[in-house]
């Protein structure tokens, strides 16, 4: 997920919620945050507390958050943005908690006579952690056509492009799927599944490595003691846990989508 990919998934996560950007560029955004917004993401529950129980006029906080700090030459202060970040990891969170899974027309023409159809589409944004002794994660965007089978990579970038609703436009046939929604998930979970064996997997190897090479040292130093003393299994455990290839999969949102 590159920056311009988050500052998209900012721009768009703000706005559909309400918050007001104050202003920025393709590099950064200062957000007006809303009422429900602070709460859920600036963990001041005293302020709230206070501001409730007294009756006060509340002042929700402004953000600037800031996807590429190379292109900004001006001093200005926020909190940089990176896949990996925690501040984006908890509005990840945020996305899950509001409504994991959304429902959304492309938008008409008004005025137009023609009936306009539309196809459905089922989106789904992942999550692929690659964890040894480092952690590298990468957001993947998969779509498929309901009708053909078609999949399309980057789809969040396809459909971030269009004009969507909650609500479907008059004058529209909404195309019935042929592909079940279940169906679909199975077979982009396949597509993800082949994604990651097509990824350079020579971490796992350099992991496994320095696993073997930390073990061997651990086991020079016990080395005559047996039975082997308790630490030297916490510490074999500990190692374990550090180095031992894993990698994860988690959906982060999705939905069906009914497009031109």
């Amino acid at each position: 997920m590159h920056s311009t990919e988050i500052h998209t998934y900012l721009h768009k996560f703000f706005t559909e919620n309400d918050c007001e950007i104050l202003h920025g560029n393709e590099h950064y955004l200062t957000v007006q945050l809303t009422i429900d917004m602070d709460k859920r993401i600036m963990n001041r529950p005293f302020y709230w507390r206070y501001i409730e129980s007294v009756n006060e006029v509340p002042n929700p906080a402004q953000l600037t958050l800031i996807t590429d700090m190379q292109q900004l030459q001006n001093g200005m202060k926020g909190e940089v943005i990176h896949l990996g970040s925690p501040r984006l990891h908890q509005l990840f969170q945020v996305t899950k908690e509001m409504g994991q899974y959304v429902k959304m027309y492309e938008r008409t023409e008004e005025g137009t006579s023609d009936q306009l159809i539309l196809t459905p589409w089922i989106g789904v944004n992942y999550k692929v952690s690659f964890t040894s002794h480092q952690t590298k994660e990468i957001l993947y965007s998969v779509g498929m056509n309901l009708m053909t089978g078609a999949v399309i990579k980057e789809f969040h970038e396809t459909v971030s492009m269009r004009d969507l609703s909650d609500q479907s436009s008059e004058q529209v046939f909404h195309l019935p799927y042929i592909i079940t929604p279940i169906r679909a998930l199975d077979r982009l979970d396949a597509v993800i599944s082949q994604i990651i064996e097509d990824e350079d997997l020579t971490w796992v190897e350099e992991a496994e490595k320095r696993w073997r090479k930390d073990q061997a040292v651990l086991d020079y130093f016990y080395e005559g003691q047996e039975p082997k003393p308790e630490c030297y299994e916490m510490e074999k455990q500990a190692m374990e846990e550090r180095f031992k290839p894993r990698i994860t999969v988690e959906v982060v949102s999705g939905g069906l989508f009914y497009l031109k």
